[in-house]
């Protein structure tokens, strides 16, 4: 890739970093649980499109053998718990490990996925604020194959989930009310 197209992707991937990086600090904060769940669909579908544009391209090759140190790793213990907060009782969920080589179920959680996906992130941003553009771009794509990826699409599944169930799933008493109606007016 030439060296502008690649300043292009970092720039595109940064913002979604940062814009994705306050979204789940909003969400964290519960400030507006109403729109919690529209949000985290929002944002966890936004990341895994950079996600995927990374992952469909050519491997990025950092310049230094070794990754430069990126710098102090945010602390997200409130990030973690404010949303584990927030979805008490919706946080874990059913998950396999591997679905292409075991059927295995485990545990997953919803708090922990979005922070995984808000470290590494965060970890690729400081390379690229430093600079470090090809850095960056690496970082965010091995962490996304090796990891956030996975725990994004979790994630993406588990709210897209838990936003069916909150619109579709309805009494049916009043379900069988409305049809009457509609049908006799």
């Amino acid at each position: 890739m030439p060296d502008h197209d690649l300043q292009v992707l970092a720039d595109a991937c940064a913002e979604e970093a940062r814009h994705y990086l306050d979204t789940v600090t909003e969400i964290a904060s519960g400030s507006a649980p109403e729109a919690a769940l529209p949000m985290g669909l929002l944002a966890v579908s936004q990341v895994l499109a950079m996600g995927a544009r990374l992952g469909a391209v050519e491997d990025f090759v950092p310049v230094e053998r070794y990754e430069a140190d990126a710098g102090p790793e945010p602390e997200l213990s409130p990030l973690r718990t404010g949303i584990a907060n927030l979805f008490e009782g919706l946080d874990e969920y059913a998950d396999l490990i591997d679905p292409i080589t075991s059927l295995e179920v485990t545990t997953g959680s919803l708090s922990n996925d979005l922070a995984v996906i808000a470290d590494a992130l965060a970890h690729g941003l400081r390379h690229y604020e430093a600079g470090r553009v090809t850095e960056a771009l690496w970082w965010w794509q091995f962490s996304y194959l090796s990891d956030w990826g996975e725990r994004g699409a979790s994630a993406l599944r588990v709210f897209q989930s838990l936003l069916a169930h909150v619109r579709l799933d309805a009494d049916e008493e009043i379900v069988s009310e409305a049809e009457f109606d509609a049908l006799h007016p």
